[in-house]
């Protein structure tokens, strides 16, 4: 029979705090954070993950997770059980709004994307397979990418996607990407790829279209009707203007607002409503509900010349 081997007892803490190491430690905080406040959805089409971000039972997720579903049921942490029903849904942001009938744990805390650097840590926390509670951790792999969405009649690029390498799998989309000091930063919405995951970032374009939602249950949209890339200005302009880079106009769209406003394939846009454009998500930003129908200035550089024009957009579409 071999004996056991018993440690002093300093040694043994010494052992236990090296075992669990700084990125342990703050992956089991943020997780404790974090995990309470993350819902498992079900409708009868399917199923995902939610936040809960007020505290009085409204819970965020993706749009695609219910789809045109106006109701379906919510399981708790704690195993408890909830009907929903669908506040709003914004399929060109692919985010939802629901609100739980019954009691619902307190409001997660919301942090801010726009703060986000390649490298840090982040940890996911949804219903992967339908394994409620599941916690996966990375670090943020690439910021502001690009991610069109929408159907045959109308598409859109989700702007400012953020790349993460923290295992997602079907069941994660609407679930919580959270920082290390466990603020809810991003909603994971798809997986693109073997260890590859999307995130729609919780920044103040998205608090506004969440807002719009609990407000008026969908986003309306305006349209400009141009396809662009960003672009260096050439010094001489960047010098005079400050601004070093625009959005150079790769297709207009015809008989669209562009089009009809005289913006042409080449054009470097330098602003609209007289806010820098960078590239098209800039754009975006500036075509909400109160920009349609509205004439909005547009400067664009042509030939090295600067020409303004202006552009009255119409209403996107989400059909």
């Amino acid at each position: 029979m071999t004996d056991s081997v018993e440690f002093p007892a300093g040694q043994t803490e010494a052992r236990d705090a090296a075992a669990l190491d700084a990125y342990s430690r703050t992956v089991i905080a943020v997780a404790q954070a974090v995990t309470p406040h993350v819902v498992s959805v079900q409708t009868r089409r399917g199923g995902g993950s939610a936040v809960v971000f007020t505290g009085d039972g409204f819970l965020l997720t993706n749009a695609h997770v219910v789809g045109s579903e106006t109701t379906g049921t919510a399981v708790f942490a704690d195993g408890t059980e909830t009907r929903f029903d669908t506040v709003g849904a914004d399929p060109l942001s692919d985010l939802a709004v629901l609100r739980a009938r019954g009691g619902a744990p307190a409001a997660v805390t919301l942090g801010d994307a726009d703060a986000l650097v390649v490298g840090q840590l982040v940890v996911a926390v949804g219903s992967p397979l339908g394994l409620a509670g599941s916690v996966t951790a990375g670090v943020v792999s690439a910021l502001g990418r690009s991610v069109p969405v929408g159907s045959r009649r109308s598409t859109r690029v989700i702007e400012d996607v953020i790349q993460t390498d923290a295992a997602l799998n079907p069941g994660n989309s609407g679930g919580a990407l959270a920082d290390s000091a466990g603020r809810v930063v991003g909603v994971n919405t798809a997986v693109a790829g073997i260890g590859l995951g999307l995130a729609i970032p919780i920044n103040a374009t998205t608090r506004r279209i969440v807002s719009t939602l609990l407000s008026e249950g969908r986003v309306r949209r305006a349209y400009l009707g141009v396809v662009g890339v960003p672009a260096p200005l050439p010094d001489a302009v960047a010098a005079r203007t400050g601004q070093r880079a625009a959005l150079r106009v790769m297709e207009v769209v015809g008989g669209g607002p562009a089009d009809r406003a005289g913006i042409r394939r080449g054009d470097l846009v330098l602003s609209v409503d007289r806010a820098e454009i960078h590239d098209a998500q800039g754009i975006q930003r500036r075509l909400f509900a109160d920009a349609i129908g509205r004439a909005l200035p547009v400067t664009v550089l042509r030939n090295g010349a600067m020409v303004d024009v202006i552009a009255v957009p119409v209403e996107l579409s989400a059909q």
